[in-house]
């Protein structure tokens, strides 16, 4: 809907493969911007973007990055959310270079800390902002149920794309989360919101813990600010394929593979992602001693 095929895209690196896996069908430029603990790295962006001149935007035929893809809270795999200042400053940017950004933020009402950073959409002042959230971080996974907020223009095509694609979303599992909203009002969604917070902060701590007892000297890792993932760099490890794919699963040790989170998923990581939404306290420390 929003490129073609030979189309430039952007995406924080290292990225969310289910977006990988969207957009390699069709067959657009994919440019990983690179981040760190805070996220994507604006003035790395700058450079990126030092490839084309702004005056491009108006050429009917440029080559220009037509969308920045980022998960800008809890960003899966690497737990990153990027501060107010650093999403000016890509805002600007978005601006001057005239791409869209897409906001896709998961994880937004699972942030650790108070107050929220702004998003990028409260942020837009020339419609340039299309975000999604979604209820399945917060009320069930299973419901499957997100929101999208944009300018109108962009909106209306999506919903037109829907309607000849997955046709609409369940009709029951909308009318669940609307009973139930409209029930808990503005403030018992938030105090619910408050609640699952608590809750995955504590698992992120004995998670943090756990590790700080077993891995510390072995790995490398950043306290995520958000969402339920923990971005580990095993030490003198150039890919963790091997270790976790076949090692780790003959002790049932489920994680994930950092090369799977490479545009070029052939390129070696010294990466792992691993979840601390679903075990036990126990079950994450027995699996750091592992």
């Amino acid at each position: 809907m929003l490129i073609s095929p030979g189309d430039t895209v952007l995406l924080d690196a290292p990225s969310y493969p289910g977006t990988l896996a969207a957009l390699r069908p069709l067959g657009c430029n994919i440019i990983s911007v690179p981040s760190d603990r805070h996220g994507i790295i604006p003035k790395d962006l700058k450079e990126i973007l030092s490839r084309w001149s702004p005056e491009g935007t108006r050429k009917p035929n440029s080559s220009l990055p037509k969308f920045l893809y980022t998960v800008p809270n809890g960003s899966n795999p690497t737990g990153t959310s990027l501060p107010e200042d650093r999403k000016k400053e890509i805002y600007q940017l978005a601006r001057q270079y005239d791409f869209l950004i897409i906001e896709d933020d998961p994880y937004y009402f699972l942030q650790f800390s108070k107050p929220w950073a702004p998003t990028f959409l409260s942020m837009d002042v020339d419609g340039r902002v299309v975000r999604a959230d979604s209820f399945s971080k917060v009320l069930s996974s299973g419901l499957r149920i997100g929101f999208l907020s944009g300018p109108k223009p962009l909106i209306d095509r999506v919903i037109l794309h829907i309607q000849v694609s997955t046709l609409h979303t369940s009709t029951f599992t909308q009318l669940m989360i609307f009973q139930l909203l409209q029930q808990w009002g503005q403030k018992g969604f938030f105090d619910h919101v408050d609640r699952v917070i608590e809750f995955y902060k504590t698992q992120r701590d004995v998670m943090l813990t756990s590790a700080d007892k077993w891995l510390k000297g072995l790995a490398d890792w950043h306290a995520p600010a958000a969402g339920m993932f923990l971005w580990i760099k095993i030490k003198g490890i150039s890919d963790t394929q091997h270790l976790i794919m076949e090692k780790a699963l003959e002790k049932q040790v489920l994680l994930v593979p950092g090369r799977a989170f490479n545009i070029d998923n052939s390129q070696p990581s010294s990466y792992v992602r691993a979840s601390f939404s679903l075990s036990s306290p126990s079950q994450i420390d027995q699996v750091s001693a592992d």
